[in-house]
Parts: C-alpha cells; sequence; structure tokens
C-alpha cells in the first residue's frame, strides 16, 4: 500500500480508508479533492484527533473563530468535542492527510 496513491474511481466525496482495524486507535488515510465541511456543520468528535496533511493545501476552522492554512508536512491535535470545521481543500492536488483517533491525552 502507498499512502500517495490515489483510488482508480473519480472522487465526488471525501474518501475515507481505515489503514488498520480500529482497536481503540483509528489510523486512517483521507483524500479531499475541493471539498469542505457543509455550511453551519461543526464536527464536535468523541475521540481526540491527530491529523497530518501530506500532500495539498487547506484551511481548517475552529468554532471560537480560529482558523489555519496548512500545507504538506503541517499537522494538527484536536481535542475530542473541540468544534472545528474544513473551509475548503486543493483540488490540484487533492489533499491527502493521515489522521489518528482515539484518546490520545492524558487527562490526568
Amino acid at each position: 500500500m502507498n499512502l500517495f496513491q490515489l483510488p482508480q474511481e473519480a472522487l465526488k466525496e471525501e474518501f475515507f480508508e481505515p489503514l488498520m482495524p480500529d482497536c481503540g486507535i483509528l489510523i486512517e488515510r483521507i483524500i479531499s479533492k475541493g471539498n469542505a465541511s457543509p455550511p453551519g456543520f461543526w464536527y464536535d468528535q468523541d475521540r481526540d484527533e491527530w491529523t497530518a496533511l501530506l500532500q495539498g493545501k487547506a484551511k481548517i476552522a475552529w468554532f471560537d473563530g480560529r482558523t489555519r492554512d496548512l500545507v504538506p508536512g503541517d499537522w494538527l491535535f484536536i481535542p475530542a468535542h473541540e468544534k472545528h470545521r474544513v473551509e475548503w481543500t486543493s483540488t490540484d492536488p487533492p489533499c491527502i492527510w493521515l489522521a489518528v483517533h482515539g484518546k490520545l491525552r492524558n487527562d490526568e
């Protein structure tokens, strides 16, 4: 398997591909090609997320008004229930993300 090899079928929606079985930690590849969160939609995930942008460009926004433009090599840690959304992703090249979801921090 190769993280940079794109699926043969045309992408109309974001493509999510688990890379390992989800045994409490989900490791997945996400491919975005001009995708964005629907207007007014905010992710509010039950698990922490660490994600790295491997290819393309994107912009992430948080409910509190923060935004961040991403380029290849940038990574984010988004704690569980921190509302966020994808503002935009590039089409050429498409975005390739590596994401890890789970309990990733020690809340002691």
